[in-house]
């Protein structure tokens, strides 16, 4: 087949468009960008008009947009009847993770209602559930815990001697500790959103979230044991602080306060029957059962009526104040030493509260402003701290009650506040009796679902082992390295898996799928053919400077050829030849030389010997060319040394008495040695021959995939970039030399799929020359084919002989 009709059987009916064309065609408009200076950017932004403040306010306040618009008749109950369910959820919850923050109760449930009541005015979510949530508790915990421990609360008597533990200050600090963390991290959210920072969620991904959350809950196992036990182990902070306290209560457990254990598993065995009880009923219950609320009031009850904490030593709630506290300044001071607990918290809570409002929203047809939530969540968290709450998130399962039992605004968190509110203003001192067993039962049973998590590991192997390294990482090591520390190295990893996954791509050569003008690749769709004389080369990435040199060489692999080697090969034969035409030159000057001295008088001339060259090359044999005749060789030789050549014969004498003669040069060595180094530089000449057919020999050639296929077969390189996002100085910097290398040895580069960025970037990475247009860039692959084969499909190419570069290699 002909380089016409294979140009025509890949041929379509319109123009093949280049990027230069292209531009021509569609006519893409060009801006000239003018940057206004930093103080007209900060005037224009402090201008007010009416309706920018109109639009500044409906977006800072997004409860503007759908409250004056609230049906009563259509939103209310709904509104009510998960609030109600809501609030009575809070109240459990809020007094057992409390204890997580290793704070009093009664702060619970302070947290309980302000944060949800400030979110009501900045949040955009309709129904997820602002208030305590196990992770976050957790971490609060161990910075409460860390910066106010037992220890430095000792009452001490005259004599030196421990008594007890000033629970009281203790207490009291710890509640600064807390708040100064919340503001401090509401403050660190507030920021992020007002700079459209809202994103940095997205890189927790959600096998890194599952795994966090799954080793939170295995922190707050662990920190709840001492309530279940009724123990009191030592406090440990830092790295492998979970493995230390686990091991200090292990080693208490011989010590274990049976009523407490009693009341702990009589709790969890209620805890979990009800729940089951609800699982099975709840298709045929308008709201489910609120075991937790039904578990504390039983037993308040059997604490207060059976004197549990008198009579059998069993820790309980202790005093609950009455009412709401005033507003307080955060200890300021204690910012330098929570900022990175600060921080921690603000990524997690930011990342559960997203990932759970988008759930609902794209489930229910709205939308969820990411930086907008960042705000409402800061200010929920900044606002709260001034009342002594710790942080808050969204709750996975007061959110889905709030959900399922047919919430439709916000409005249902101003009826759970509420609810929570009453409980602070009339029922918190009812609560005084309440076993810190049971609030410990509840925190645990309600971990079950996040223990759940652990079925992800089997699930991942299946579908991703990049994914699954980065749960099993970051499930380590937050368990190993604590909460903070342990949220760090699994960001690290998480972005370590992109870098590799980036620099070591899927390099693939494409084919067409005949008929079509669809390119795959070659290695994974056998309907996909080659295009002859063309390589298509594909990266499944960017290609940026962590993997521009992994980019080239894979190139050079799936193209079946060393380009530098080719490179050097053909300098070596440019080399030869510059060798070649300095030897013409003597040569030249050599013959003008003796054309100058042929003008002597014929009588000179009749003095010189006169012999013929068969006869001097068979005196020369007889003479030279016996036994051990070196030395007379070298005598016969000097004395013909001012002859102008001898001649040698190459090929063994026919009985005709033909042989094939060729000329030598040069002194006695050129019968060996001499005579195969000039053999192989192409300088020997047969008879009759010039010296000018010698400087016709063109410099040899090497063929694109002669080193991996020994023939010349490939004319066109055409890279499609149509993955490729962006491109850095380092990636253009080596598109550069891939076109000016293959160029060396007439191979043309061509580009396909670049994006209007990419060419931009390329544009002001200076990648464009004389010898380097827009011409080569075409805006598809078929096109590229198209161009190729109409302009390059007829080229014959020669052979690569390896001998000769073998040859080569061996005289360098």
């Amino acid at each position: 087949m002909d380089s016409t009709c294979r140009f025509v059987k890949y041929r379509v009916e319109r123009e093949v468009l280049n990027e230069q064309r292209l531009t021509e065609v569609t006519q893409r408009k060009t801006f000239s960008v003018s940057h206004p200076s930093l103080s007209k950017q900060l005037k224009d932004s402090l201008r007010c008009s009416v309706p920018k403040l109109k639009r500044r306010v409906m977006t800072t306040l997004p409860v503007l947009n759908w409250l004056p618009k609230y049906s009563v008749w259509d939103y209310g109950m709904p509104d009510i009847v998960a609030g109600i369910s809501v609030g009575i959820m809070h109240l459990p919850q809020g007094m057992a993770y409390a204890l997580l923050a290793s704070l009093p109760p009664v702060f619970g449930l302070y947290t309980s209602f302000y944060p949800a009541l400030i979110y009501f005015f900045f949040g955009t979510s309709r129904h997820i559930s602002i208030g305590t949530f196990t992770v976050l508790s957790i971490m609060v915990g161990s910075v409460t815990e860390r910066l106010a421990p037992d220890v430095d609360f000792l009452i001490r008597n005259g004599t030196n001697v421990t008594i007890d533990v000033d629970i009281t200050a203790r207490d009291s600090y710890r509640v600064q500790v807390a708040a100064a963390t919340t503001v401090l991290a509401g403050l660190i959210q507030v920021v992020f959103g007002l700079v459209k920072f809202g994103f940095v969620g997205m890189y927790l991904s959600e096998p890194l979230v599952r795994a966090y959350t799954t080793a939170a809950a295995g922190h707050a196992v662990v920190a709840q044991l001492k309530n279940i036990f009724g123990i009191l182990p030592a406090r440990f902070s830092g790295p492998l602080s979970l493995v230390y306290t686990l091991k200090d209560v292990c080693s208490l457990l011989p010590h274990t306060h049976i009523p407490t254990l009693v009341v702990s598993a009589v709790s969890m065995l209620f805890l979990i029957a009800t729940k089951e009880l609800n699982a099975f009923l709840s298709p045929k219950l308008p709201v489910p059962i609120p075991v937790e609320l039904i578990t504390i009031v039983t037993g308040t009850l059997i604490s207060n009526h059976a004197q549990l904490n008198s009579n059998y030593s069993v820790s309980v709630v202790g005093e609950i104040p009455r009412g709401l506290s005033p507003p307080k300044l955060p200890d300021v001071s204690l910012f330098g030493e929570v900022i990175g607990d600060a921080f921690a918290l603000a990524i997690v809570g930011y990342a559960i509260c997203i990932s759970l409002g988008k759930t609902f929203a794209l489930k229910h047809g709205y939308k969820v402003d990411n930086n907008q939530e960042l705000v409402a969540l800061g200010v929920s968290n900044a606002v709260g701290g001034f009342f002594q709450c710790f942080s808050v998130c969204s709750s996975m399962s007061r959110s889905l009650i709030q959900e399922t039992t047919g919430a439709k605004t916000q409005m249902a968190g101003v009826v759970s506040s509420l609810i929570v509110l009453v409980a602070i203003l009339k029922l918190g001192p009812l609560f005084q009796e309440l076993p810190k067993a049971v609030l410990g039962s509840i925190v645990l049973v309600n971990l079950k679902g996040m223990f759940k998590q652990f079925s992800d590991i089997v699930t991942l192997w299946r579908s991703s082992k990049i994914d699954l390294a980065v749960w099993l990482v970051a499930w380590m090591s937050t368990l190993l390295l604590n909460l903070d520390l342990g949220l760090a190295a699994s960001l690290t990893f998480a972005m370590l898996t992109v870098i590799f996954r980036t620099q070591l791509p899927k390099y693939s050569v494409l084919g067409n799928i005949p008929g079509t003008e669809l390119y795959m690749d070659l290695e994974t769709h056998g309907e996909a053919r080659e295009i002859p004389g063309v390589t298509i080369f594909r990266s499944s990435s960017t290609v940026y400077f962590a993997n521009a040199e992994l980019y080239l060489e894979a190139l050079k692999d799936k193209s079946g050829l060393d380009i530098s080697k080719m490179i050097l090969y053909k300098r070596r034969q440019e080399a030869k030849q510059k060798r070649r035409e300095r030897r013409a030159e003597r040569r030249a000057k050599r013959q003008a030389k003796r054309e100058r001295e042929s003008q002597v008088t014929a009588k000179e001339l009749s003095e010189l010997p006169v012999f013929t060259v068969e006869e001097e090359a068979n005196d020369w044999r007889d003479t030279c060319i016996d036994g051990n005749a070196t030395n007379k060789k070298d005598q016969c030789w000097a004395e013909r040394e001012n002859g102008t050549v001898f001649v040698m014969p190459t090929t063994p004498q026919t009985p005709d008495g033909h042989c094939r003669w060729e000329y030598l040069k040069g002194g006695p060595d050129c019968s060996s040695l001499g005579w195969m180094s000039e053999l192989q530089d192409g300088d020997t000449t047969t008879l009759g021959s010039s010296s000018e057919e010698t400087l016709s020999h063109d410099v040899e050639r090497v063929s694109l995939g002669s080193l991996g296929k020994w023939t010349w077969d490939i004319h066109s390189i055409i890279l499609d970039l149509s993955t490729a996002n962006f491109i850095d100085t380092v990636a253009i910097k080596t598109m550069k030399n891939i076109c000016q290398d293959f160029s060396e040895i007439d191979v043309d580069i061509y580009m396909t799929g670049c994006q209007v960025s990419v060419v931009e970037q390329l544009e002001l990475g200076d990648f464009f020359s004389e010898s380097l247009t827009k011409r080569q860039l075409f805006a598809s692959v078929h096109d590229a084919v198209l161009y190729c084969l109409d302009h390059r499909g007829g080229t014959s190419f020669p052979r690569y002989d390896p001998a000769v570069d073998r040859n080569n290699s061996t005289k360098l």
